[in-house]
């Protein structure tokens, strides 16, 4: 594993340096493997940066766009990230329906949603079951609990080895989320963290010792690079 830390001015300066980085790995992905692969983060921090990919001129045909989780709501609820990125980015530019691989959220149990994503996702990358596929890029946010994705502390979803989708539990609200390992097989994941109510924790995430389950960010250590980009208020006090 590489890891980077940049800690940026401020938020907009976080979003032009993740930017930048995001369309460095777009171009060698196509090259490579005819295609590239995001799956994206929700929450408030990224809707900047999502208007910004769309006012890029991108081979849209060859990009194909993921959720690392998604909230168990219909994909036209408020608090969807589906609908998020649809509103900043995916309905503005010319993406293939098809390259928009959403996350089913209308089953009435959330284990059937799960394992259709999961079903969904193999067959996408031509995925044996007992493998985990590399994403080009995984997305992530990181909440003042340091959950990411809809990894949260001390839930059964963290302690998912053995498959790529399951179902996060945050206040007894069931969402759909990637597992740490799958997650841990992309070839780049990128945090994006901004606020100062991070800071604390920052600390232990990036502390050399400290309870993964607690703080749920400390499982991501993917095989290939991992960023951590964050803004000057939330990243100020970590050491150097």
């Amino acid at each position: 594993m590489k890891k980077t830390v940049e800690v940026l001015p401020d938020l907009s300066a976080l979003v032009a340096r993740s930017l930048d980085l995001i369309l460095s790995k777009v171009e060698p992905a196509i090259e490579q493997r005819g295609r590239f692969t995001i799956a994206l983060s929700g929450g408030s921090t990224p809707k900047p940066l999502y208007e910004a990919i769309a006012n890029q001129n991108l081979p849209w045909d060859k990009i194909h766009v993921f959720w690392g989780d998604e909230r168990y709501v219909p994909p036209d609820h408020p608090d969807s990230n589906e609908l998020m990125a649809r509103r900043a980015w995916l309905d503005r530019v010319d993406l293939p329906a098809t390259n928009i691989h959403t996350v089913p959220t209308l089953e009435a149990d959330p284990a059937v949603s799960s394992a259709k994503y999961e079903q969904h996702l193999r067959e996408f990358f031509n995925s044996a079951s007992a493998e985990f596929p590399a994403l080009d890029v995984v997305l992530l946010g990181m909440g003042d609990d340091a959950h990411t994705a809809s990894l949260f502390p001390h839930t059964a979803a963290l302690r998912v080895h053995d498959r790529l989708i399951t179902v996060g539990n945050k206040d007894g609200n069931p969402r759909i989320t990637f597992t740490y390992p799958f997650i841990n097989a992309a070839r780049s994941v990128i945090f994006v963290v901004a606020g100062a109510n991070k800071r604390p924790a920052l600390a232990q995430v990036f502390a050399p010792v400290a309870d993964d389950f607690t703080y749920p960010s400390r499982l991501i250590q993917p095989q290939g690079e991992l960023w951590w980009l964050m803004d000057a208020a939330a990243g100020s006090e970590l050491p150097a």
